[in-house]
């Protein structure tokens, strides 16, 4: 029986006793009592001062004190404002309560509704580690993922690995440039780790060939073609999508170096997936819809051969859908995903934990998709949030200027460690559950500052000031 259930009955079995008095149809109102007020349920008593001829003051006097004698593991305590009795529950009713649920596996969930979710969230590239903004993604799309399975929902938990495309192949290319057939077994350094140094090295490469090619006359915009580095990466690009065998052994290689960087960070901070996606299985569905597109007049094509949609009637404008060397761009395999993740799953919705930078991005989608006809148009939906910046702005992986995840989660670990060896709370432990200890509490500490502002708002995190537990 429930609580109010219970101050129901010891109210009806009160009235009864003392005042020979029983409600019709045996109704008491109670509420849960008002934050301003102290207690933790009231009881209405209006209804009851005219039959028992009292002054709600003095009913619930008299009412408040014999429901204390009548039930005290129940009733600790009482107030009364004018006709509301107030009641405080007895801290043995709720330990009793903690003892009689916590180990229900469905406690406070409801039941199925009979519809399913889809969240799509973390989706990293792999050409970097995850870093604190991932963090902040992963920590959102999870908790709304769990908040929707509480709710009734069937819910697919899904990731999108960006594992092919440009910017995978500059850490393909600045690799065979620098590494010397280094590995991350031969260097000891976390797989992802590995290949983002490289893809920063591959940035560091580019500005000085740039530079080089700008002091000898020419222009900008010439020399960030020209650049030896970045000709070489998109010429990788174009044999990745022909499928050279030595780019593809090589690409393989490196992404699951990445990979296994991934499960590790995943594994410590509790994010688990149903379904992992990867873009290099999904873009060749998306250039086939694309093509699907021309023939039906979505599309167009542009003399130099790209493929375009002009959303300018829609209050957008033109979006280029695939580059003239037929290579696709990220809203090519999202296109695709789109049909491939309807078709296995048929979800009512389809939520895309992504940051506020791709509002434009997720209209662009869901427009495309609507105009092809797809079935699953109608159930995409950005779950947009603010991007975690430092002090000097934007986080960027290729300028080296990032907070790795694996960083701050090792600091929130030794602030865990510091803070609670200071307050002398380490005896009777031994060192693997102090180690524990402090990974729970840095943890959930990282979690609280993340989410507890609203994820539309902008976070600003500065790497020099460590995270305040507090909280």
């Amino acid at each position: 029986m429930d609580i109010i259930n219970q101050i129901k009955t010891a109210t009806l079995q009160v009235l009864s006793t003392n005042y020979h008095f029983l409600p019709e149809n045996g109704d008491i109102p109670i509420n849960e009592t008002k934050p301003e007020f102290e207690g933790d349920y009231t009881v209405v008593l209006f209804t009851f001062v005219k039959p028992l001829r009292r002054s709600p003051e003095a009913l619930g006097n008299e009412l408040g004190q014999a429901l204390v004698k009548a039930a005290p593991d129940l009733i600790a305590g009482f107030n009364v404002i004018k006709g509301f009795l107030n009641l405080t529950i007895a801290d043995s009713r709720w330990l009793a309560f903690l003892a009689e649920s916590y180990d229900q596996a469905d406690f406070g969930r409801r039941l199925s509704n009979g519809r399913r979710v889809m969240i799509e969230y973390s989706s990293p590239n792999t050409n970097k580690p995850l870093h604190l903004g991932h963090l902040r993604n992963n920590f959102l799309g999870w908790s709304v993922a769990e908040i929707c399975k509480a709710n009734g929902y069937d819910v697919v938990k899904t990731c999108i690995a960006n594992d092919r495309g440009i910017h995978i192949c500059k850490s393909m290319v600045s690799w065979k440039w620098f590494a010397s057939g280094a590995t991350p077994a031969s260097t000891g350094i976390k797989g992802d780790h590995f290949v983002g140094d490289y893809y920063v090295l591959f940035n560091d490469q580019y500005k000085k060939e740039v530079d080089q090619l700008m002091s000898g006359g020419m222009d900008k915009e010439t020399a960030e073609r020209e650049a030896p580095i970045m000709k070489e990466a998109q010429e990788m690009l174009v044999d990745w999508e022909a499928g050279k065998p030595d780019v593809i052994e090589l690409w393989k290689t490196m992404n699951s170096w990445v990979y296994a960087g991934f499960d590790a960070t995943y594994a410590r901070i509790g994010s688990d997936f149903d379904k992992i996606y990867y873009e290099s299985d999904t873009y060749l569905l998306g250039k086939k819809l694309v093509g699907t597109g021309l023939e039906k007049g979505v599309f167009f094509r542009q003399d130099d051969g790209s493929v375009w949609i002009d959303l300018t009637a829609d209050g957008l404008d033109q979006k280029i859908v695939q580059r003239r060397d037929g290579t696709a761009v990220y809203i090519t395999q999202d296109i695709g995903l789109a049909v491939q993740r309807y078709d296995e799953f048929r979800a009512d919705r389809s939520v895309y934990v992504v940051g506020d930078e791709q509002n434009y991005h997720f209209k662009v989608l869901k427009l495309i998709c609507r105009k092809l006809g797809l079935p699953s148009a109608d159930g995409i939906y950005h779950l947009s949030y603010g991007m975690v910046e430092l002090p000097t702005g934007r986080m960027k992986t290729r300028e080296g200027t990032v907070v790795d995840a694996d960083d701050i989660l090792d600091e929130m670990h030794r602030e865990a460690e510091r803070k609670t060896i200071e307050q002398g709370k380490t005896e009777g432990f031994s060192p693997a559950e102090l180690d524990n200890l402090y990974e729970t509490i840095g943890l959930g500490g990282l979690k609280f500052f993340l989410l507890r502002v609203d994820p539309k708002k902008r976070m600003l995190f500065n790497p020099e000031e460590s995270i305040d537990l507090h909280g």
